[in-house]
Parts: C-alpha cells; structure tokens; sequence
C-alpha cells in the first residue's frame, strides 16, 4: 500500500509538472556535431548522466544549453521529470513562488497552496537556466537547498525534502559575478561540481552542414513543408557568417528561408542574416573592422511576423508553431506592431 502511494504521488507530481506552461514536454534532440569539440561535450554528458551531482552548463546564448540539460534527463534513466525554468524569465518578486512554491495566503492573491518547481521535479531534474540572473536573496535560498537538500513553501513552515537532481546554465563567467560582488562564489562552487561548456557556433563551422540538414528536416515537419536541399552556395555562406545567435539563430534564419522558398531547394538569395538585412551572402565589414547595422531588432521581428502571418493565411495557430511563441505572445506582438491579418 506505501509503495502505490508513493507511485501515485509521484505520477501526480510529474502529470501537474507536464501541465505547467514551464515544463512542457519538447521533442527529443540530439546533440548535432562531429567536431573535436562537440565530440568532448557528448564525453562529458554521458558522465554526467552516471551521476547525480550538481552540473553547470556554459556557453554563449543560443549554443543550445536546453538541449544538453534535457540529454543529461533521459540518459540518466531517472524516473521523474524534466522541469525548466528561466530565472531571467521572471521578476524576482514571482521568482521564489514559482521555485519553491506557496502556501495560501502567503501573499495578496494566493489563494491556494501552490507547489513549485522542486517539488514537480521531485525524483527528476530541474534545469535553472540563466542562473547567473538570479537575485541576491534567493541566491542564498538556492544554496541552502543544495547544502541540505530541503526547503519551505513561501508562507510555510515545513521542511520539505527535495530529491531533484540541479543543473544550472548561463552565459556569464560566474567567477566574474562573483568577484564583482553580483553572485555568491559558495554557490558558483555548489553549481559547478560538473562542468560542461558549449563552444561557440563560429568555433565548429565544420558541424554546419549536418546542422543545417537537421534542422531544416525539422522545421520542415513543423511548418508541414518538403524538406529542402541546401546547396554548395547556400552551405558556403552558412560556414561564412559569424553566428553571433549561435544554433537559435541558425535556426531562425533558416525558418525564414524555408517559409519563404517557392521550390524545394534553398539559394543564397534566401538567406536573410541579420547584420545586413536583405542578401544571401554573409555581411561584409567597413574600412573600420565593424558591421553596418541598418535595421533594429523591432524592424526585423515585425518584418519576419509579417510574413509568416501572411505565409499561414492569418492562422494564428500555425504561426505560433513557426515562430515557437504563445498565442497571447503573438497577440500581443501584432498590436506592439500594428500587423495585418491576411
């Protein structure tokens, strides 16, 4: 009867995690690369997933930081589920509910218990992605939960034990922070007892055609379009951009490309890096050493929304799934831009 019990709560806690809007279960990805560097990160993940401790992932936005996390999850084999979070994502008033969760009338509008995300990863993982945006205060509240493996409701009283596995990510050089007085160096320790480290796009050039080849096979199925073939030209100026996005924007551009491809192959001319606006050939630099920038980043979203809009006929649903947002994100985007529905 004790062992059905404890199977149903867990089952109840990883159904309540797949419901929230934070932990939604994303298809499976490999980790695309036959580089020297990208075959060391794949050594790396296959030790980590041998073991419970605390990891710490690293590299720029866009290296795919998400993507190693949810690897370490399912290679580990443990039972319980994925749960993310963004602590850049979130004020840091909100922040501590949607962590450690609430108790009624903890504060105006807490009208009902509220369990966070330790408690939906209990016997899974927890994946604090940007860590190194978090907050003083809860700063210390994170390390006291790493040091003794429990922790309180906000408004509670209860010693809650915690049982999910933490791995942490950012793009900021922790010791940094840390010298600079903006993040505990006891946690940077706690953080980074595996540490793992996400070459920059431009450093493995060599992966973009296998890269590019994936993704545009899944973005194809998402957009429920033919797969596309790239050609040496296209491939070519891929390899000569500095990818200052990293995979999410080789991603984003290749998004465009295909909505906007009339065939089945994709040219140059299709290519819309985003330093130069408008030409399939990688941005050329001044007398200087710089990068004209002749749009803002608004211009470019408003113009991509546009197209994808009008690529869908106006079908909010299928744009939302091109774009990778919310509904109400792209609800708000077309009155932030005044858009047009075909």
């Amino acid at each position: 009867m004790v062992e059905r019990v404890l199977e149903n709560q867990r089952l109840s806690r990883e159904v309540k995690a797949l419901q929230s809007s934070d932990v939604e279960p994303k298809a499976h990805q490999d980790l695309i690369g036959r580089g020297e560097a990208m075959l060391q990160v794949s050594k790396e993940i296959a030790l980590s997933a041998g073991s419970n401790a605390t990891v710490l992932i690293t590299g720029e936005s866009g290296t795919g930081k998400e993507v190693v996390a949810r690897l370490i999850h399912t290679h580990s084999g443990v039972a319980g589920p994925f749960v993310a979070i963004n602590c850049a994502a979130i004020v840091d008033t909100l922040l501590e509910s949607e962590l450690f969760g609430h108790e009624k009338g903890a504060f105006t509008g807490a009208s009902e218990r509220k369990q966070g995300k330790f408690e939906l990863a209990q016997d899974g993982t927890l994946f604090l992605d940007e860590i190194g945006e978090l907050a003083p205060p809860l700063q210390a509240k994170l390390l006291r939960v790493l040091q003794e493996q429990t922790f309180e409701r906000v408004g509670g009283s209860q010693q809650i034990r915690s049982s999910a596995r933490i791995i942490a990510a950012t793009h900021r050089d922790l010791f940094a922070e840390a010298a600079a007085g903006r993040f505990r160096e006891d946690l940077t320790y706690r953080l980074k007892v595996i540490s793992i480290h996400l070459p920059p796009l431009r450093e493995r050039l060599e992966d973009i055609p296998l890269l590019a080849e994936a993704l545009v096979a899944r973005i194809a199925r998402k957009i429920h379009k033919p797969a596309a073939q790239l050609t040496d030209a296209t491939l070519a100026a891929l390899k000569g951009y500095d990818w200052p996005g990293n995979v999410r924007e080789l991603e984003n551009l290749l998004t465009q490309a295909l909505v906007h491809a009339r065939g089945n192959v994709l040219t140059p001319d299709l290519l819309l890096f985003r330093q130069q606006g408008s030409t399939g050939s990688p941005p050329t630099t001044t007398g200087s050493g710089t990068t004209p920038v002749e749009r803002t980043l608004d211009e470019v979203e408003a113009e991509h929304i546009q197209r994808v809009l009008d690529h869908t006929g106006g079908h909010k649903g299928n744009s939302c799934e091109i774009l990778g947002i919310s509904r109400p994100a792209l609800d708000r985007k077309i009155k932030k831009y005044d858009l047009t529905l075909p």
